[in-house]
């Protein structure tokens, strides 16, 4: 009787190790299929500003590197960023561009009026 419990705990215990590993694993993995990920904050795209100085805020998920405008740009611990950037008068196109560490790649463009003062 004694030794039919301990094999039902140890069996049940390696289950447990067995799940707990694969579920590590697939969790893991969701990167390969997910790619690169850039959410802008602020400003809208399409706004029209006032000053030429603007801040630009967002994050970035599973990246290697992101850059704007060509530019390398960096993101804190919790892959947040902010910039600050001078915007000619008129239409500014922001190109926002982050790789993986597999190779892929992903777009963001952000577009600005800078209308200026009123």
């Amino acid at each position: 009787m004694r030794s039919h419990l301990r094999n039902i705990l140890k069996y049940s215990a390696i289950t447990l190790m067995v799940i707990f590993i694969l579920g590590y694993g697939i969790f893991e993995t969701r990167r390969l299929f997910e790619g690169p990920v850039i959410n802008l904050v602020t400003p809208p795209n399409g706004m029209s500003v006032t000053t030429s100085q603007v801040t630009i805020e967002g994050s970035a998920q599973n990246i290697s590197d992101i850059s704007l405008n060509g530019r390398k740009i960096f993101i804190d611990s919790a892959g947040h960023f902010k910039e600050e950037l001078l915007l000619s008068y008129g239409y500014n196109l922001l190109t926002f561009i982050a790789h993986d560490r597999f190779g892929r790649e992903t777009k963001k463009i952000l577009e600005l009026v800078y209308t200026g003062p009123q």
